[in-house]
């Protein structure tokens, strides 16, 4: 018996490595899972031993089952702080991270939810830039209960000397504020109107050139409150246009 089981594993794994294509952490994992209950022996005793099922629909716990309490709710959406939200240089609004953490620690509770990876990390090079784009893909659950799943992305370059921990805890702050997004966290950011209207009295466009490149000019958003040290390497202001 012994001698069939181990044939058996062998041509599920066959099966399974001949039309395997890159997944998701997730979808491998049931692969495994899979296997592992099809049959496994205990070649000592003789008895079948059963692993728990795990399957895709288990990461997916509670999806939409039933709306979140009213305070919680109230919490997750209320009005943003113009105080509170920043402007990248492509002028994209946005709340720091911590603020996303402190909204979700007081609608759930700290420890009432939680974000977790989707597979590893994708490290993309860039040479020519000295670059490097992180990417991961996160999910969030709140009290055992899937809620969203977005990608977390976070691009460094090699002058900033920013080890790749804190570029991964980067990307993870990137997809947990999308994951709010589905929650109504700071939902004006997306509100083209709101947009407009921040950007015309708290931000301010100025021209830059690439220190690398000064043909390569463009011009990058910061917040009237702010500095031009706050635009990111390679960019620095210039007075010319052209």
């Amino acid at each position: 018996m012994a001698v069939i089981a181990a044939a058996t594993r062998r041509a599920l794994l066959n099966v399974v490595s001949s039309s395997f294509r890159p997944k998701s952490s997730s979808a491998i994992r049931v692969q495994v899972a899979l296997l592992s209950t099809a049959h496994k022996s205990d070649e000592g005793s003789g008895q079948d031993i059963r692993l728990s099922d795990t399957t895709e629909k288990d990461d997916f716990v509670g999806i939409a089952a039933s709306p979140f309490p009213k305070e919680s709710a109230d919490i997750l959406m209320a009005p943003v702080k113009a105080e509170d939200v920043e402007v990248k240089p492509d002028g994209l609004l946005y709340l720091p991270e911590i603020r996303y953490r402190r909204i979700l620690n007081q609608a759930f509770g700290p420890g009432g939810w939680a974000l977790m990876p989707r597979g590893q990390p994708t490290m993309i090079n860039n040479e020519g830039e000295l670059s490097q784009l992180v990417i991961r893909e996160f999910a969030l659950y709140v009290g055992g209960r899937f809620v969203a799943q977005s990608v977390g992305e976070h691009l460094h370059y090699s002058k900033n000397e920013l080890s790749t921990g804190k570029a991964l805890e980067s990307a993870k702050s990137n997809a947990l504020m999308r994951c709010c997004k589905d929650l109504g966290v700071a939902s004006e950011l997306w509100d083209p109107t709101f947009v407009y209207n921040f950007k015309k009295n708290h931000c301010v466009e100025v021209w830059c050139e690439n220190a690398r490149n000064s043909k390569e000019k463009r011009k990058l958003w910061r917040l009237k409150r702010q500095g031009n040290d706050v635009l990111p390497y390679p960019w620095k202001p210039t007075q010319s246009q052209n």
